[in-house]
């Protein structure tokens, strides 16, 4: 019923996916995690991103960042845009949540917090390490999964997937299949989308 299209290099993914959770916990619904890479996503129908990170509107990119602020207080958590690395190669985390299947929420957890929160490189082999220890997966497994050609094939699979399905960036969220949403701020119809699906059940 509610499928979850993620790549963890998005803050604005970062607070839907924190935000989804309670809210399918409340409604009773599980969470199908759909990982993957929102580069490819761009560089196949949505270019238009590459060219406002070039070529950036001052007066939207202020109100952005008080955006960002104002939905990061609401949440309760801690995002601030990287200094060091933006944007950033998520592969590695991407392929370890296909890896992980449906025990991939701590470690994409960690993920999140180490890139949006503590600034940490999440292509690096060190950063990954520590992301696995924090959220209890053996690094060793970890590394040894995410080399398999059909872990790198899912997760081609789930970007082509969500594309032929109308999706253009992340997160995108499907409720009961057809219906689509974009973005943290759609929780509310979602909420809405949910409701009506369980009273058709019902």
């Amino acid at each position: 019923m509610l499928e979850f299209f993620f790549d963890c290099s998005s803050p604005w993914t970062y607070l839907a996916f924190h935000n989804i959770q309670p809210l399918a916990k409340e409604l009773g619904v599980e969470i199908n995690w759909r990982p993957i890479l929102v580069g490819g996503i761009f560089n196949t129908v949505n270019p238009s991103v590459y060219a406002s990170r070039e070529t950036p509107v001052p007066l939207k990119a202020r109100y952005m960042k008080k955006d960002l602020a104002d939905w990061t207080r609401s949440a309760g958590l801690t995002i601030k845009m990287p200094p060091t690395v933006f944007p950033v190669n998520s592969v590695k985390a991407m392929r370890g949540c296909i890896w992980l299947g449906k025990d991939m929420v701590p470690f994409a957890t960690a993920v999140f917090e180490a890139y949006w929160s503590a600034d940490k490189d999440i292509s690096q082999d060190s950063v990954l390490t520590e992301v696995c220890k924090k959220a209890g997966v053996d690094h060793v497994k970890f590394f040894e999964a995410i080399g398999q050609q059909t872990i790198k094939d899912q997760l081609k699979a789930n970007t082509d997937e969500v594309m032929a399905r109308g999706g253009f960036g992340s997160p995108t969220i499907f409720v009961d299949k057809t219906d689509m949403y974009f973005g943290n701020d759609r929780m509310p119809l979602i909420r809405e989308a949910l409701e009506r699906v369980k009273a058709r059940a019902a």
